[in-house]
C-alpha cells in the first residue's frame, strides 16, 4: 500500500475507482493499493448463514414499507430519527436470534 504525499487532488479521498484502485484515510494519512481480488475467497457456512439470514430481513422490510398497515405498525415503535425500512430490518433479525 502507497502512501500519498503532497497530491492536493488525491489527499484525503476514499473509496474504490473503477475496481482498480482503493483509496484509504487514516489518521490524516491517505493510502492508495489495487482493488482486493475476491475471486477465490469461500465464505463459510456462518458467512452464508448471516448473508441469506439478511436478504430475507431485507425483503420482510420491503415487505413492510408496501403494506401501508404493516408500516404503520412499525412506524408505531420505531424511535424518532430512524428509519422504519431499519427498523424493520432490526425487528426481523431479532426475531431470528438463536
Amino acid at each position: 500500500m502507497a502512501r500519498v504525499k503532497n497530491n492536493i487532488l488525491i489527499q484525503g479521498l476514499s473509496g474504490t475507482l473503477n475496481k482498480q484502485v482503493v483509496f484509504k484515510t487514516r489518521n490524516k494519512k491517505t493510502f492508495v493499493s489495487r482493488y482486493p481480488d475476491m475471486s477465490e475467497v469461500v465464505p463459510s457456512s456462518k458467512q452464508l448463514k448471516a448473508k441469506n439470514s439478511f436478504s430475507k430481513a431485507v425483503q420482510y422490510a420491503q415487505s413492510v414499507l408496501a403494506d401501508p398497515e404493516k408500516k404503520k405498525e412499525v412506524a408505531a415503535h420505531t424511535p424518532p430519527g430512524k428509519l422504519v425500512y431499519h427498523q424493520a430490518i432490526k425487528d426481523y433479525m431479532e426475531s431470528i436470534k438463536d
